[in-house]
């Protein structure tokens, strides 16, 4: 049953997720991502600015004058969004946990999508696959994607990202964009992602929380990891303890980043309380630079 409370979060991430397509990235999205190839549309005369390697020599050879090929791009894309919704996601430290994050950024890559013809769908997982939901168009398709991901519990509590990986590989038979949403609190999952990275366009969305590499100085905090349900307590005014926990986060980081690079996964960090639309538009632009390169 769904309850106001997340229809109502629905149609806030709706219509902020619809301003930013409109203001600030919608163009941007289409440059970003390649087609999946181009179709031969027609012959026509040559016109200044024309590029010479577009000269069709042949009819230009039969006609007397120039002639140049015209190509139409095969716009229309997969894109798929596979979202972690183990219990670690569920954690913030402020108004948003790293859960809403994960659907506002879904929205807007899956708003982004249908305003360009492009067909979206997605895959909730924790150590299991929970949901799959295939590709689709239309408004009402990708409202339903984020109702699923905001209201969904799991059944399960752990966090494999290879199982997740696995699935996407069997049930995508085309090329797709990827975008793999996770905080990647996860083990073993570098040969899956590498499979993938090899068919798909994957990029990397790190979800994160302040609080995950920092901790307050307030004394006695008890700490509990989401998905074990370990309970450890530490104290928070001990410079050494703060400084532990900030390197034991950073340390993980880093990790997580060295793996991309190596994978060549493009990778893009969203912080809970943080605008990231501007950072957005960023990557866009990026990587609309690296597709004429």
């Amino acid at each position: 049953m769904i309850t106001q409370e997340i229809l109502r979060k629905v149609r806030q991430i709706e219509i902020r997720t619809n301003r930013l397509v409109d203001s600030a990235i919608g163009g941007q999205y289409h440059s970003a991502f390649r087609g999946l190839g181009m179709e031969f549309e027609e012959v026509r005369e040559y016109q200044p600015g024309d590029e010479i390697r577009t000269i069709d020599w042949n009819v230009t050879a039969r006609a007397g004058t120039p002639y140049v090929k015209r190509y139409r791009e095969e716009r229309e894309l997969t894109v798929m969004t596979l979202v972690d919704v183990s219990p670690s996601e569920r954690y913030g430290s402020g108004t948003q946990e790293k859960a809403e994050l994960a659907a506002e950024f879904s929205a807007v890559i899956s708003f982004s999508a249908i305003r360009n013809g492009d067909k979206v769908g997605t895959v909730l997982f924790t150590d299991q696959v929970e949901k799959y939901i295939p590709p689709k168009k239309g408004k009402k398709h990708v409202l339903r994607l984020i109702r699923e991901i905001l209201e969904f519990r799991p059944e399960s509590r752990g966090t494999n990202i290879e199982v997740a990986l696995r699935f996407l590989a069997k049930v995508l038979k085309r090329r797709a964009t990827v975008f793999l949403i996770s905080d990647f609190i996860a083990q073993d999952f570098e040969k899956a992602l590498a499979a993938v990275r090899g068919k798909h366009d994957v990029i990397a969305v790190r979800t994160s929380d302040p609080r995950e590499t920092s901790l307050p100085k307030v004394g006695l905090i008890t700490l509990e990891d989401a998905e074990t349900g370990e309970i450890v307590v530490v104290d928070s005014q001990s410079q050494r303890v703060r400084e532990l926990f900030q390197s034991r986060g950073l340390d993980e980081r880093a990790k997580q980043d060295e793996l991309l690079r190596s994978l060549k996964i493009d990778e893009l960090e969203v912080t809970t309380g943080k605008p990231y639309i501007k950072d957005l538009s960023n990557f866009f632009r990026m990587r609309g630079k690296k597709m004429f390169r």
